[in-house]
């Protein structure tokens, strides 16, 4: 039976099987896995009201799970909800775990008094294409990467 819940502070090890998971499916240990945080830092993170983490389980096994950020916006007193990173185990697709995620977060949202969630999603990753058009609609938008000169 999946279950999914919202992490908080206390939840290190949620948070590094999470990580893990990211690193494993978006196929990237240098972004996920090279340098992982710190205690601390996670514990600060996950208490954070502008950060959310969910993680959908199998028998206390991390087989999916998503990181969002709570944005406040400054034209009007409301807030969006921007999913940042969603990832389901392989091996456990096509069970609902990702709808799961969203419709969890979507409770969140609501709590929390947000307006919309958002994320996006490339081109030619026609699996996540196919679950967000079911969810909402679809906005055609270019992404830039503006790097941070020092």
């Amino acid at each position: 039976m999946i279950g999914v819940r919202q992490l908080g502070a206390s939840d290190l090890a949620g948070f590094r099987a999470l990580n893990a998971l990211f690193a494993e499916v978006f196929a990237d240990p240098e972004s996920y896995a090279a340098k992982p945080p710190g205690d601390a830092w996670l514990q600060r993170l996950l208490a954070r009201d502008d950060f959310v983490a969910l993680v959908a389980e199998d028998d206390g096994a991390v087989v999916g799970g998503l990181a969002a950020y709570v944005l406040e916006k400054f034209e009007q007193e409301r807030s969006e909800i921007y999913i940042y990173d969603l990832a389901v185990a392989e091996a456990n697709r096509r069970r609902g775990i990702a709808t799961a995620l969203i419709r969890f977060l979507q409770q969140v949202a609501a709590a929390r008094g947000a307006w919309v969630i958002y994320v996006q999603a490339d081109h030619g990753d026609d699996p996540a294409i196919a679950l967000y058009t079911g969810l909402g609609a679809r906005e055609d938008v270019l992404h830039f990467d503006i790097p941070v000169k020092s």
